[in-house]
């Protein structure tokens, strides 16, 4: 993919949100190794939190757009972190967890709203590992918390 990471989000029309500061101690972000590690970040969509879960009170498309959202502000704290998203050398994993009711088990379709934005955004660079996990309660209330690793650039 020849195209910036920025001028790719431009085209798919999408603003990444201002970084979201941490709500307990810990960072936003770890640059080690050649690597970034993004702290998890929680279902904002539009400046609201999206919350509950999957399977009682959140639909599968609810769901998907809680972690496009959750993955918009995964590149949002990894451009805070960078100063540019064109360091990004590759998402290497994308870590979703998915507040869930007993029987809802369409996590990796959920996880798929976050997946999908990284390869719209980075190409083939953007394929991922990925684990999609259902858990019965999450920070805040929230629907869907993703974390990830980014391989990096040199500054």
């Amino acid at each position: 993919m020849t195209t910036s990471a920025s001028a790719r989000l431009a085209e798919l029309g999408l603003v990444l949100p201002a970084p979201a500061a941490p709500v307990a101690a810990y960072v936003p972000t770890v640059e080690a190794g050649g690597f970034l590690y993004v702290s998890g970040q929680v279902s904002f969509v539009d400046g609201a939190l999206i919350k509950g879960r999957l399977g009682e009170d959140v639909t599968l498309e609810q769901g998907v757009i809680a972690a496009q959202g959750c993955g918009l502000m995964l590149l949002a704290q990894a451009q805070a972190a960078l100063g540019s998203l064109d360091r990004v050398a590759r998402v290497v994993k994308l870590g979703a967890f998915i507040a869930s009711a007993d029987s809802f088990t369409d996590q990796p379709k959920v996880a798929n709203g976050a997946s999908e934005l990284m390869v719209a955004v980075f190409g083939e660079a953007g394929k991922h590992a990925r684990s999609a996990v259902g858990v019965p309660v999450l920070p805040l209330g929230c629907a869907v918390e993703i974390d990830a690793v980014f391989a990096v650039h040199p500054a």
